[in-house]
């Protein structure tokens, strides 16, 4: 696989030589000067389209690097104003730090490939210094790309550590850009167009929430012949993660937590437990459930299609029994997932783990401030504020507060390596939520034992939702 600027030992044309392409970047795209209306179909030039607008040929960033491949295994000669970062620069890691086999083998295949591609591992397997040696590896200027502000603070003290120089910022109220540069996606696709050609690799922190029309805009609109995506779950209910091939590279190394779990993650166990509606609960949910149910047999509404719930929001607000239908989903989902039993088997849980590090997770805020209110433990939700957020994961990691409780925004990007019990009142049907969570407590520490509950509302949807969930590896076996 080419890895373009190491390979290329012959100095590039300059202005003056004749008859040369003239490669500039243009707002995400490059701008191809000097081929005549037709020509790029005569060369096969991947991805470049004429565009009348300028009289002259135009690509997506993205392409930058198969297009200088091509050029150059052609003979073509052309000139590169789009690249707007010198050559090899020599990012030296700082702290000596033992790699982990699974490092080693993940940095080695994703090279391999190209410097392309997308590295699988677990949460708490090192992901960030597998990245650092990706970064001197690849000897280019950066740009890391996380999904949170917290997680972007993180990556910051990390490169500030590992490279001992100035790293950059750009979100959170920053936007100074260095060679070495840390934003978030939201950042990312809204300012590529004007930073796209100035970094030679793109690192994706938890890149699943990669694909889609804007945060892709981050990939497609970047010029970065190298780039690494890290996620523990790649896969999506959407089967977006298909784009992840084209806008990183394929999967170039994975390995799940079963494959890691004793010596590089902390030995875990997982439990369902189970509770019941009381009588009067009951009839309330199948009456609930039979009329939400009624209506989309009504409607013809299928709710497994990828369109199923915003036609059912669309076609229940048109009317008084679709709004009623709307009420009675959402009150035999609250019976399912915020049953009273459960926060009864909550105490008695915390209780039998009175000298241990909870995370306790929900599916909604509401249940979260409950659970607040009746056992007087901390909280974070997405309305919690950044600087409380980072006291609470101060006080929780410490041991000051043995108890968090939370919705969703712990799911991902959080370091809590004495977390060792989570119990899960309520969820998604997501597998990856699931994975998330489960990886909240799995991070080495000593020779702790984890142990994940899941709480499920008997004879209720929440038993489908948690078959659905629960197809992993990782509960194998559990």
């Amino acid at each position: 696989m080419g890895t373009i600027e190491l390979m290329s030992t012959t100095p590039p044309p300059n202005d003056a030589t004749p008859g040369a392409l003239r490669l500039v970047f243009d707002d995400g795209t490059l701008v191809v000067e000097g081929l005549a209306e037709g020509q790029e179909l005569e060369l096969g030039l991947a991805g470049v389209k004429y565009d009348p607008r300028i009289r002259a040929h135009r690509a997506q960033a993205i392409f930058y690097r198969s297009l200088v491949e091509q050029l150059r295994r052609d003979g073509i000669p052309y000139i590169d104003h789009a690249r707007a970062y010198d050559g090899p620069t020599p990012w030296k890691i700082q702290v000596a730090k033992e790699a982990f086999p699974h490092q080693v083998e993940g940095l080695q295949a994703w090279w391999k490939a190209g410097g392309r591609g997308v590295v699988v591992l677990p949460t708490g397997t090192g992901k960030t210094h597998l990245a650092n040696m990706a970064i001197e590896k690849a000897g280019r200027p950066t740009l890391v790309v996380t999904p949170t502000i917290d997680l972007m603070n993180q990556w910051y003290d990390e490169l500030t550590l590992s490279f001992g120089t100035e790293i950059g910022l750009l979100g959170g109220g920053y936007n100074d850009i260095r060679p070495l540069t840390v934003t978030t996606y939201d950042s990312a696709y809204q300012n590529i167009g004007r930073i796209g050609n100035r970094f030679g690799l793109v690192v994706f922190d938890e890149c699943h929430h990669l694909p889609g029309p804007t945060y892709g805009l981050s990939a497609t609109d970047s010029i970065a012949p190298y780039r690494l995506g890290l996620t523990a779950t790649p896969e999506r209910a959407d089967n977006a993660h298909q784009q992840l091939d084209v806008l990183i590279g394929p999967i170039t190394y994975r390995r799940e937590i079963t494959q890691l779990r004793g010596q590089f993650l902390a030995e875990y166990r997982v439990m369902t437990l189970y509770v019941s509606l009381s009588e009067p609960e009951r009839v309330r949910y199948e009456e609930a459930r039979e009329l939400y149910r009624g209506f989309l047999q009504q409607t013809g509404i299928d709710m497994r299609r990828p369109d199923g719930w915003s036609r059912f929001l669309f076609t229940a607000f048109r009317s008084p029994e679709g709004r009623e239908a709307f009420h009675a989903y959402r009150e035999q989902r609250t019976l399912a997932l915020a049953a009273p039993a459960k926060l009864k088997l909550l105490e008695r849980l915390l209780e039998r783990h009175g000298g241990d590090r909870v995370i306790i997770f929900t599916h909604d805020n509401a249940t979260v401030y409950t659970i607040a209110r009746q056992f007087l433990v901390p909280v974070i939700t997405h309305q919690t504020k950044t600087k409380e957020r980072r006291e609470v994961l101060l006080r929780f990691n410490k041991g000051t507060y043995p108890i968090v409780a939370t919705s969703k925004v712990l799911n991902e990007g959080v370091n809590v390596p004495e977390a060792n019990v989570a119990i899960i009142l309520s969820g998604s049907g997501s597998v990856r939520e699931h994975v998330q969570r489960l990886g909240r407590i799995l991070r080495k520490s000593g020779d702790k034992e984890a142990v994940l509950y899941e709480v499920i509302t008997r004879g209720t949807v929440e038993e489908f939702t948690s078959n659905r969930r629960r197809q992993h590896s990782a509960y194998d076996g559990n």
